[in-house]
């Protein structure tokens, strides 16, 4: 690249498509921890758009899911960010296919353009300063370099991966030595002390075409199947989809590995600010606890209360839900409107067994939730028994549900608040607060709120089937199949 050929504007690649369970039961399969407010009012996805925005960055290109596609436009929307583009995995195969489509995506539009490729997840108090440690890696990354960025240790670490940098680990920008994996806790210590070593953060800048040579020259069997599924990708409602034969036929890697160790062309971004991948709620009470104040290392919301109490996290993420901790030490309590964890503060990590026990056992609350999250808007479940369900639907301004049927249940509509507009056949009636409408098994029947605010229903299900998956869809303005 010459230096007349150099971007510096900054496309941020934004990874929105995991399923943590370390933060379990906020955090799940359904709707995980990126899409949560675990840290301020903004979730950390939002967070992450907003601090890779403004003067020198390009609009996002976002990589998600199905699942998740209209939680990131809704949460971009509320953000005042418009994507440039938001590109729908047809299934998780890890970081390194990913990357490469962003790469092939953005080169397909600008050549030379500078991709900054950061997982949705984390956590960075000072934007500012990450934004001038991104600025740092900028003429790296045009002279052909690609950059990862390291963390400043703060405390022997074993749940992040390291980074070996050349030379005492003090300069802004160094080439980097070797990836270490996650170390034993002498191994950490050792590490901390030699001062050469920084946190792995999993961000990387580079020019979109030096990533591709690198899947050329390290990965080369990724390139065809991605570049087809990226040319065979079906737009979608302002989507786009990526071709699922194709992706289907791509190693399930990290971009680590299947990339970044076999290369030797990389350099590091020394960062010293506050930076954490949220892996756990050790980490969430480590950052509340910095934000402060926490006397004797409490960390408590709203909902909960805590009677002589040591370095303890109570947290309730539900109204009705208070928490009350008397005499504890080192424990963590997070309570949901479904499910309550306790654990040792210390056993963090392993807040993954319990999910993967809940599997073994069937409980529906190891993946989902209650509350289950629509492009219309949501609804959760108040009630249910045999032959019967309760719901609360909220339906956004504007939104409609699609025009459908259900061959085993009826279904008794109230409206708590708001207006609704309801389709049953071929009937549309306009109901407001206190107003009800009964939908009769078999017919078709749709609900839309033709109004400015969120509109509330109570919904009474009743039939031999209440599963979601007995619907029958003849329109739908989401395109939902």
């Amino acid at each position: 690249m010459t230096e007349d050929d150099q971007i510096t504007t900054v496309t941020p690649v934004l990874l929105a498509g995991g399923s943590g369970t370390r933060l379990w039961p906020v955090s799940r399969k359904s709707f995980p921890k990126q899409f949560a407010r675990l840290i301020g009012n903004r979730t950390l996805f939002q967070a992450s758009a907003r601090r890779l925005s403004g003067p020198g960055y390009a609009a996002p290109v976002v990589l998600t899911n199905a699942d998740f596609r209209f939680i990131v436009t809704e949460q971009l929307a509320e953000s005042g960010i418009d994507p440039a583009a938001i590109l729908i995995e047809p299934d998780g195969r890890n970081t390194a296919p990913a990357v490469l489509a962003a790469s092939l995506y953005v080169a397909g539009k600008e050549p030379n353009a500078l991709l900054l490729v950061a997982p949705s997840d984390h956590v960075v108090p000072d934007a500012a300063g990450f934004r001038q440690a991104v600025a740092a890696g900028v003429p790296l990354a045009c002279a052909g370099r690609i950059v990862t960025f390291g963390i400043q240790p703060t405390r022997p670490e074993t749940g992040y991966g390291y980074l070996e940098v050349a030379g005492d680990g003090s300069a802004e920008t160094a080439d980097l030595k070797r990836f270490v994996e996650k170390p034993d806790a002498a191994s950490a210590a050792r590490m901390l002390e030699e001062g050469n070593f920084l946190w792995n953060a999993g961000i990387f800048l580079f020019a979109a075409g030096t990533m591709i040579e690198a899947f050329q020259q390290h990965a080369p069997d990724y390139l065809a199947p991605v570049q087809t599924a990226l040319a065979d990708a079906r737009p979608d409602l302002g989507f786009l989809r990526l071709a699922p034969g194709p992706w289907g036929q791509v190693q399930d890697r990290s971009i680590d590995y299947a990339v970044m160790e076999k290369a030797d062309n990389l350099s590091v971004v020394r960062f010293a600010g506050k930076w954490s991948d949220l892996g756990g709620w050790d980490a969430v009470w480590r950052e509340l606890q910095a934000a402060g104040p926490a006397p004797r290392g409490v960390v408590v919301d709203d909902r909960s209360t805590a009677i002589d109490c040591d370095d303890v996290l109570l947290r309730s993420e539900n109204d009705d839900v208070e928490v009350v901790g008397i005499g504890l030490r080192d424990i963590m309590v997070v309570a949901t409107n479904d499910a309550v964890l306790v654990a040792d503060r210390n056993r963090a990590q392993d807040v993954r067994l319990a999910v993967a026990a809940l599997k073994d056992k069937g409980a529906r609350q190891a993946e989902t939730f209650r509350r289950d999250h629509r492009p219309w808007g949501w609804f959760e479940t108040l009630v249910l028994g045999e032959r019967f369900q309760v719901k609360r639907i909220v339906v956004h301004p504007g939104a409609a549900l699609s025009l459908q049927s259900h061959v085993h249940r009826s279904e008794h509509w109230i409206v708590v608040s708001g207006t609704a507009r309801v389709t049953v056949d071929d009937q549309v009636t306009l109901l407001s607060e206190n107003q009800s409408v009964y939908v009769p098994l078999g017919s078709v029947h749709r609900l839309q709120n033709p109004g400015k605010v969120p509109m509330v229903l109570i919904e009474v299900q009743t039939g031999p089937y209440l599963g979601e998956d007995d619907i029958i869809r003849y329109e739908d303005v989401y395109a939902r199949s």
